[in-house]
């Protein structure tokens, strides 16, 4: 007789602590969702920002050319612009981490958020060196900005997954530029390489370096989070 309520206790008991360990597990899912979307809404706002600031560089100088009826913004850019350079932002800084535990490599290599800064402002200075510094030639300012991406990537990267993902990246860019082009969605003043200026393949190279780096940092900040949160509960 006394065996019956013995085992219902058991029972209840392996229930609970099932329950118990089921909780924890779907709050760590949950949260990481959660700031997974974080990240990417702050990295979507960073692309848009800077695709605004860049973009009114480009268009100031005459670099760019949108026609008149697209340009609606108070910022002169096609409204579709700073959108798909956000997008582009969210997925290349989500990317980066990911590919970074796939490759069960974590990126190590000036960590903070003083580093990253720095690499976004040599990223505005390439772009601004690309629209204001008058060369001689489109083939030394080609070679230029192309050292400045690679000391770019050297100074604040330098791993390989980075410099693979970057020069892929860079690659679709710039072909998905030449069909806009090719289409007269918009068009390049001077153009010395298929429709485009043959420096574009680098200046996506450093954007891709430099938003790779702000979605590796926010991707650190997360984990931190998540383990001293798991250390207090």
């Amino acid at each position: 007789m006394s065996l019956a309520p013995t085992a219902m206790s058991n029972s209840t008991v392996t229930s609970s602590q099932q329950q118990w360990s089921r909780g924890p597990y779907i709050s760590v899912i949950t949260n990481r969702t959660t700031n997974l979307v974080i990240r990417g809404a702050m990295l979507f706002s960073v692309g848009v920002f800077l695709a605004l600031v860049l973009n009114l560089l480009q268009v100031q100088r005459n670099v760019t050319l949108f026609p008149p009826d697209v340009i609606s913004s108070i910022f002169s850019s096609a409204w579709w612009v700073p959108p798909c350079c956000g997008t582009a932002s969210a997925m290349i800084g989500l990317l980066y981490p990911c590919i970074d535990r796939r490759l069960g490599e974590p990126h190590k290599f000036k960590r903070e958020w003083s580093s990253v800064m720095r690499c976004v402002a040599v990223f505005v200075g390439i772009n601004h060196a690309s629209a204001k510094v008058d060369f001689a030639n489109n083939i030394q300012l080609s070679l230029t900005l192309a050292a400045l991406s690679i000391g770019l990537w050297w100074t604040f990267d330098r791993s390989r997954s980075g410099f693979g993902l970057g020069v892929s990246i860079a690659l679709l860019a710039t072909l998905a530029t030449q069909l806009l082009v090719y289409n007269g969605v918009f068009q390049y003043t001077s153009p010395d390489f298929l429709y485009i200026r043959s420096w574009l393949p680098c200046i996506f190279f450093a954007g891709v370096i430099t938003m790779g780096n702000i979605g590796r940092q926010l991707a650190l900040y997360e984990c931190k989070f998540i383990q001293e949160k798991s250390h207090q509960d």
